[in-house]
């Protein structure tokens, strides 16, 4: 490069020094090119270089949170950096990577130290536009600061929340297991002192089995949701039509003590998916079981099996209570639970949406939902179309 450039390129950083300084500078610095994509400097890294960028741009970035760096600005020629290391040893606050061909103007600070204590005028010039530079930098940290602070804010928020969830959980966990529990061991008891006979006798030993059954249940969805991973299935074809109408059938009678009737519509010639039939049964029985258990004063729930040009849906209407606008977003969190909704109490643990949603999701699937309080929900699962339909 052209001494009179590189002397304006000096002279566009520093206003105040002279052409004679300018020329100094370049005798004591080195020109280099770089191609894009080169790190100059590392932040953390304790370096002694100062960069004058006399063609092409550099982008500028910090890592935020130890896991991601965070733009900040791109320099342009005429833009100087690194002018911390010109003063002591100190970390890098920046990472600077070129971003297309560029050229810089290289100063050590061992031979920029030694061209200050011969030119009183260089020294005060370079230290005001340092000094300068230094003060938007400690701006730059400001604003940082502020962005680490909001992102703390905001974890710390979302870890206390899912604190206060866990602990509710456990303690539904406890309620739910101590209630069978302890139905099942009176009942055994009175059963022992032989105060149960004939029919009382047979009511009893069905109370039992009843309860058992809410546990083995209980620490069953428990348990899937936790090995949920390792116990998926080889995907294989299954008739996703037969398997809504499976269970649609088999919850009729639990949903008619309720006053909720199903009703089914399966639209023709829907195809064969590749997926785990148990799983995704499983997840479809949660969602029924939802609808129908927020059905509290009884009515439809209308299921619906259909199919667009790339996925094959299932829809799960209910006439219940709703959801709130507020409660949406956590309704497939693991810990999440409504115990009360106006003035329905429901008892459970909430685990089936979470076994859904992760179902679902493992099939590389998604479920929507359409909710209005007082007026039922709408659960839509979508799964893809094996790739030969």
């Amino acid at each position: 490069m052209r001494r009179p450039l590189l002397r304006q390129s000096i002279q566009t950083a520093f206003p105040d020094i002279s052409d004679h300084e300018a020329s100094q500078l370049i005798a004591i610095g080195e020109v280099r090119a770089y191609p894009p994509d080169t790190v100059l400097c590392r932040e953390g890294n304790i370096e002694d270089t100062f960069y004058l960028i006399l063609e092409g741009e550099v982008l500028v970035s910090k890592i935020i949170n130890q896991i991601r760096e965070h733009p900040v600005k791109p320099l342009q020629a005429g833009d100087f950096f690194g002018e911390y290391a010109l003063i002591h040893d100190a970390p890098r606050t920046a990472t600077v990577i070129t971003s297309q061909p560029t050229t810089v103007l290289e100063i050590r600070r061992a031979d920029f130290n030694q061209l200050l204590k011969q030119s009183a005028s260089m020294s005060i010039a370079m230290v005001r536009h340092v000094s300068r530079r230094l003060q938007e930098n400690d701006q730059m940290a400001i604003e940082d600061l502020r962005l680490k602070a909001g992102e703390l804010a905001t974890a710390y928020q979302r870890l206390a929340e899912m604190e206060y969830a866990r602990r509710e959980f456990l303690t539904s966990v406890a309620h739910e297991l101590r209630t069978p529990l302890t139905s099942a061991s009176g009942f055994l008891q009175l059963i022992q002192l032989g105060i149960l006979q004939g029919d009382e006798l047979n009511s009893g030993l069905i109370t039992i089995e009843e309860n058992l059954q809410r546990i083995v249940v209980l620490v069953n969805d428990i348990l899937f949701l936790q090995e949920m991973d390792l116990i998926l299935q080889a995907p294989k074809r299954m008739d996703v039509c037969a398997m809504v109408a499976e269970n649609v059938e088999a919850l009729r009678g639990p949903a008619q003590k309720q006053n909720v009737y199903l009703t089914l519509d399966i639209s023709p010639h829907t195809p064969l998916l590749m997926g785990d039939r148990d799983s995704l049964e499983r997840g479809l029985k949660a969602i029924l079981e939802n609808a129908i258990k927020f059905s509290p004063d009884g009515g439809d729930v209308e299921v619906a099996v259909g199919q667009n040009e790339e996925e094959v849906w299932i829809k799960v209407q209910d006439h219940g209570v709703g959801i709130a606008e507020d409660v949406k977003p956590h309704i497939f969190n693991r810990f999440f639970h409504l115990d009360r909704i106006g003035d329905h109490v429901f008892g459970g643990l909430g685990l089936g949406l979470a076994i859904a949603h992760q179902v679902v999701q493992q099939h590389e699937g998604r479920i929507t939902v359409e909710s209005e309080p007082g007026r039922g929900s709408t659960f839509t699962v979508w799964l893809k179309k094996s790739p030969e339909e």
